[in-house]
Formats: C-alpha cells, structure tokens, sequence
C-alpha cells in the first residue's frame, strides 16, 4: 500500500488498523478490541489484551530460530572496547536478573529506577523489569542526586539498579555518591541497590542495601515472562516540567509494542536480522524507543554506543562504528551532525570508512536546519530524513514513512503525518489555519497507541499540560505549518514564536537564515526584551572551525542576511559570536534559560544542563552588547 492509503485506513478505521498491527506481536491472550474509551478524553489501547514486553523483545526470537542472531553489539571508544550478545545470550542474562529482583521482593507493578551508562546491563534492567511486569523508570546516569531524588519520591521504587561510574572523555561520572546522595534526600527509601561495578571505578557498598549485580544473581532461580494487560505500564519517563516539578510519562505495554513493531520497517526501513543503530542514550525516549524495545522486538541487532560524535577520538566515529558493524539505517540528533560538521566540515574522515551498507539517516531531537542536512546529503549520499516526536508520543508523528514508500524529502520539513496522527494547526481560538500559516500544531483525539495514556499518578496535570488549550485535542507545544501537499514544518516551540511589535515570528526561520552563513556552524535565535517593541530577536552564533574572520564582519553579514530573507519585520539587529551554546544533554538548546540571563531574571538551573559552566561564558558575551547587566 502507498503511504496515502495506509494513512487515510488509520483514519477511516483506526481500531480496524491497530487490530491489524497488532497481529505482529506475540499474546497469550489477544485483546477483544483495539481502542477503549475511558470518558473525558482518556483513551486505552489493547486494555484487555495479555503480553510481556521481554518476551516479544527477546525470548519469541530465541523460539523462533534467532538465538544465534546478534542483539546487541557494545561498542565504547571511550574504554576501547567492543562485545556482542546473541538473543539467547539476552535471553539467560535478563532471566537471570529479572530473577534476582523477584528474589528481593519485586514484583509485578512494583517500579524500578534505573541509573546506568551505556553499556548492555542498562538493557538488561530495562527487559529484566518488563520480564516481571515491574516498571522501570531510567533516570540519566550521572544526573544530580537532587533530580533523582525527585523521581525516587515520585514514582516509590522498591529496587534501584545503577552502576558504579559513567564515562566520559577523560573523566569518570561517580555515580554511587549521586545515589547515596539522592537515597538521602529523598523521603522514599527503596529496599535494595543493585550494583554494576566497572572496572573503572568500584563502588563501597551499603550493607543491608546495596547488592553486587552479579553476587545478587548467584543461585537465583531464572524468571519467566509474567503476562500483564495491555494497559499495565510498562515504564515510566520523566520529562522536566515547566513548572520545575518533572512529569513521569506512562508508557502502556501493549501499544507500545505494536506501535514501535510497525515503525521498525515502515519507517526506519529495516528488516529483522539488520542492524539498527540509535546514537542516543538509554536515558532518553529515543534510547527507551529505539535503542532498547523497538529494533528487538522487530528482531533487529542495536548497537549500545559509549562515546560521542567527536573526540572519541575524532569526527570520524560515527562512520567507523557504521562500517565495522553495517549498520543499516543510523538515527541520531542534528545537534551530533553539526558536531561532526564543525569539527570536519570538509568530510574528510568519512572518505576513511565504507558505508556502503548504509541506507539512510535519521535525526530527531530538535529542528534539523536545512544547511545541516544538505551537507550530510552530500556527504552520505543517502537520504537524510528529518522526523519530529516527543518524550509524550514514543515515536514518530511526522516523518517519511521510507519502508512504505520513501516520499520526496522537502528539506526543513519532517514530512508527513504518520498513520494514527491527525495532526491540525490550529490558531488560538482553535480553528484551523490554511496551508502556509503558522499556528499550534495540536493532534486530533484519540491519539493512536504507543503514545502516553497519562502521567504517572498525575491526571489532571496531564489533562492541563496537554488536554485544556484546545478541547478534543492533544497540545504538542510546538508552533509550524503545513504546506497544500500536507508536509509539515516545526518553526518552534509555541514559547519560541517570538513577538515583535505586535508581529509573530518564528525563531526556527531565522536560525535557518543564520546557519546558512558559511561561517556559522551553529546558532540560537532568542526574543530578549525590548522597551518599544515587547522582543526583539538575539543571535547567537559559533563558528566553524578554522574561521578567524573578525567578528563584527561575520555578524555583519549575518544581521544583512536575515534582512534580506525574513525582511525588515524581523527587526533583526544584534548577533553575537559564542565559543559554544548551552544544551540539554540530549542536545536541545537551552533558549528559555538565554532569554532569561539577558533579561536580568532569576532561573533554576536546568537539570539536563551538560554543562552549567556555559551559562556563565553567555552571560559574560551578553554584558558586551548590553545584555545581563549586573
């Protein structure tokens, strides 16, 4: 079927659609009907149904004749290693520690924190949970004990499953003081820390508390899959709150196997037996979605990277790891691209690598600018394809649906909506807007499974966060268009559409002006105040590599360049040279937290802040153009 069909069926017959993917994962008892409608805008898919998310994920494999296959290939430039575990080799390691657990007392419904790097035992927790019908909740490695403090009180886990340290280039994360630290803190204690210790850096254990990973796993009787609802929640994710407070998405089993089943070829283009690879983290939706569940429960080997895009040890790992373990389709952030574009603007280390079995890339995270995926078009030579989700949906609502039928890319655009996806833009009083105007994109309800039925333990914030702003509908929180053809474009979040004596304008249009200067290798547009036109618009550029122009000419060019694309209405004047942009570890940049030290107004530092020392060196650039005074 061609991707318009397939589309307009998920319309005209939802339940009849999902009944139909539904048939590509294993129940021990099928659900009576696809979607159950709870009343006031509160939907369930497969409720009744009967799954586990470890079986399909691993053991069905195994019996249907992949034992041998690769799951996960760990490869770490940061320690210098690489290792491979087959299915079956999955299958005995998550029995194992899915067994340990139950030996201390965890049980189905009961939650579990997860506080891992990357390295294959964080997939194994995550399989060993859902083997149980525990729900697991990943927290970042290494995030402060404050923030997971927070989490531990929310969610009340019984057990906490870390490692003794993360890796970064040339330092080690401890991670065990952040834990006791945060166990400290938090009002809810768990009753057991089970403990990865890594060579590089072993970690004192807490008697009564603390385990050994392995030591807890002597003797213990191996877990089998115990059967849960297709509503039961299969983990929890927290994303942090405007109000300071995080919110623990809810991910139900059930939709979330079919759903992430259907992407694996309809999407990513990728059959069983490829490999997969998602440069992400396991803290992350991404790394929830398509690192962990998604490509095994396709039959799929994922690859568990440990390093970054430069400096482990140069822009050239990401084609290494390509090549050597023929990675089919590689999804990553555009933020990682330009990473490697600043360091390697040339392309020179891919010309090193064969990637010859690569058939596309995939980015997601933020807004892919236009300049960004060109150069990897050429570089690559393979489609490179914007697709836009959310830590809400678990996976893609707009995006080029490549194994059903590769449309043709529109660069800035994430393509089309996906199958289940009535996405509407609407304008604020809620009525739709024509091709071409901008306004906030909010999906039609039902959303289709998959995506988050709620928050944990918290449903009336779910209903104001997401349900309120338009009735009947989902709030995305991101503002954009849709052109006649129904391509979707992302101009920002709804608090990025910045207001310009009395006129709306996008932040992601001139960003995408900027990052076409041939000099900028990144940049962040942000609405500062200004007395007599409400905001004026604030660029904040890092250079590529190699350029020692002076700066008042780079920033110049760029103030003349914005004129001429966007106009004078932008009343873009003022850009400003930066060493680097101050980012969420997953790569988001932080433009609320600019706006607000250029404004001279009080913050909390972000929790996902990579690295707080930048705000400090913005903060300085600001004060030479008038900004952040003291």
């Amino acid at each position: 079927m061609t991707y318009r069909a397939t589309y307009d069926a998920s319309m005209a017959d939802p339940e009849g659609f999902w009944m139909q993917a539904a048939d590509a994962i294993d129940w021990t008892k099928p659900p009576s009907k696809a979607l159950f409608d709870r009343g006031e805008h509160l939907y369930e898919w497969f409720a009744d149904g009967l799954t586990n998310g470890c079986y399909n994920a691993v053991d069905r494999h195994v019996e249907n004749g992949r034992g041998g296959q690769p799951a996960i290939i760990h490869d770490s430039p940061i320690t210098g290693t690489k290792s491979s575990i087959t299915y079956a080799e999955l299958q005995t390691r998550v029995a194992s520690l899915a067994g340990a657990l139950v030996a201390q007392g965890v049980a189905k419904g009961d939650r579990v924190i997860i506080y891992m790097p990357m390295v294959p035992e964080a997939l194994e927790a995550m399989l060993a949970c859902a083997r149980i019908g525990a729900v697991h909740s990943v927290v970042f490695g290494g995030f402060a004990a404050n923030e997971l403090a927070v989490r531990i009180d929310d969610c009340q886990p019984k057990a906490i499953l870390a490692a003794s340290c993360g890796l970064e280039p040339g330092r080690v994360i401890h991670y065990k003081p952040l834990l006791d630290g945060a166990i400290d803190i938090a009002t809810h204690k768990p009753d057991v820390c089970l403990i990865l210790q890594r060579e590089q850096e072993r970690a004192t254990l807490i008697d009564g508390r603390d385990l050994d990973w392995h030591a807890a796993q002597d003797g213990v009787a191996p877990a089998d899959c115990v059967p849960v609802e297709g509503n039961h929640p299969a983990y929890i994710l927290y994303t942090s709150g405007t109000t300071g407070a995080p919110k623990g998405v809810v991910r139900a089993t059930g939709g979330h196997l079919v759903a992430l089943h259907w992407t694996m070829k309809n999407i990513y283009n990728v059959d069983p037996g490829d490999v997969f690879w998602a440069a992400s983290d396991v803290g992350w939706v991404v790394g929830h979605s398509y690192i962990c569940y998604g490509p095994l429960i396709h039959g799929n080997t994922t690859i568990v990277f440990e390093g970054k895009p430069v400096g482990t040890p140069d822009a050239g790992t990401f084609w290494r790891v390509i090549e050597e373990h023929n990675v089919r389709s590689f999804f990553t952030a555009p933020t990682a691209i330009r990473a490697v574009k600043r360091e390697d603007s040339k392309g020179e280390y891919k010309a090193k690598y064969d990637l010859s079995g690569l058939r596309a890339l995939y980015l997601a995270g933020e807004r892919a600018d236009p300049d960004t995926i060109e150069w990897a078009q050429d570089l690559l030579g393979v489609p490179v394809y914007d697709h836009w989700w959310q830590t809400e949906t678990g996976y893609t609502i707009a995006g080029n649906p490549a194994g059903l039928e590769a449309l043709p890319v529109k660069v800035g655009s994430p393509t089309v909506a996906m199958p289940g996806y009535n996405v509407q833009i609407l304008d604020e009083a809620g009525h739709p807007q024509k091709p071409g105007e901008l306004g906030a994109i909010a999906i039609k309800l039902p959303l289709p499974p998959g995506t988050l039925p709620t928050l944990w333990n918290a449903t009336d914030r779910f209903r104001k966060s997401y349900l309120t702003t338009f009735p009947g509908y989902y709030e995305t929180g991101d503002a954009g268009m849709m052109d006649a053809d129904g391509y979707l474009y992302i101009m920002a979040r709804t608090d990025d559409v910045i207001n310009v004596a009395g006129h709306r304008l996008s932040t992601g249009a001139m960003e995408e002006v900027l990052a076409g200067h041939p000099d900028v290798a990144e940049c962040a547009v942000v609405g500062v105040s200004d007395p007599l036109k409400g905001q004026s618009p604030l660029g904040l550029l890092c250079l590529t590599n190699g350029v020692n122009r002076p700066h008042g000419e780079i920033t110049g060019e760029c103030v003349k360049l914005v004129r001429e694309k966007i106009g004078p209405v932008a009343a873009f004047k003022n850009a400003l040279v930066v060493d680097r942009l101050p980012k969420t570890r997953s790569g988001k940049i932080l433009r609320a937290t600019v706006v607000k030290i250029a404004d001279n107004q009080e913050f909390k530092m972000p929790a996902t802040i990579d690295d707080p020392a930048i705000l400090d060196e913005i903060r300085m650039a600001l004060q030479t153009i008038g900004y952040a005074k003291v």
